[in-house]
């Protein structure tokens, strides 16, 4: 799809990886819908890159399609979405709360397939054209990470859902595709129960992921790791998952 006038509506706009990629689409070109839970740092974001923003909490079921809609009624049309929103848990999974499962499955999970599916109605329903859904997944979907079981099973499940997603939207005009980033230097990180010591990989910033989003919308790769080097244990990881369960197990 092409960028320039295109509108795209992204998730966890108020800081991090969202805000890195509303900026950069916006420098782009595009018309941004910034979406999340700070008013705030929205209104401050939308104003500054010309687009619109709504205050939204989506593990609320209703808010995906309020969103959508707040888009259509603005603009018109949707031609893109980035799933970005999304929170973490680390801790033993024993211990972990239930309402904090169901937090992270609310967000991590339904909410993305909720957002697919009214993006999904408001792009068919448009003018025609190519359109596109990314969702920012995560390495821990690909590889399970121990301590992390919760938002791990939430990662692969949407990587599952967005591979047969990408299958059932074939011919339709619309491009799915998975963005897999490991560390990142955002809010998400630091909010950790227990902290990151670990010298290697080393945290990134946001805007090097909002990158590879940015080429997600408008490239036809499915799946997208930053950095790409996590492409190797994530393959062996599925090829081989003893070996890699050692190995991690041996260095860290």
């Amino acid at each position: 799809m092409r960028l320039t006038g295109s509108v795209i509506v992204v998730t966890g706009a108020s800081r991090g990886i969202g805000r890195a990629t509303a900026e950069l689409l916006a420098d782009q070109g595009a018309i941004v819908v910034c979406a999340g839970r700070d008013e705030a740092a929205l209104r401050e974001l939308a104003d500054r890159l010309g687009g619109s923003y709504l205050a939204a909490d989506l593990t609320d079921p209703a808010a995906a399609e309020q969103l959508i809609q707040h888009a259509l009624a603005r603009y018109g049309r949707l031609d893109g979405l980035v799933a970005n929103a999304g929170i973490g848990h680390v801790g033993a999974f024993a211990e972990m709360p239930a309402e904090e499962i169901g937090r992270l499955v609310d967000l991590d999970l339904r909410a993305p397939m909720l957002l697919a599916r009214a993006a999904v109605g408001a792009m068919t329903a448009g003018p025609p054209g190519d359109r596109a859904i990314v969702f920012v997944n995560s390495i821990a979907g690909a590889v399970g990470v121990p301590g992390e079981a919760v938002y791990s099973a939430c990662k692969a499940g949407l990587a599952a859902f967005a591979e047969v997603l990408a299958e059932e939207l074939r011919g339709r005009r619309i491009a799915v595709a998975t963005v897999l980033p490991g560390v990142v230097d955002t809010d998400f990180l630091q909010g950790r129960a227990v902290p990151y010591h670990r010298r290697f990989p080393r945290p990134m910033p946001p805007d090097r992921v909002a990158r590879t989003i940015v080429a997600a919308l408008t490239g036809d790769r499915r799946r997208r790791f930053v950095p790409r080097w996590l492409a190797i244990p994530a393959r062996l990881a599925g090829a081989l998952p003893g070996t890699y369960r050692r190995l991690a197990r041996r260095f860290g």
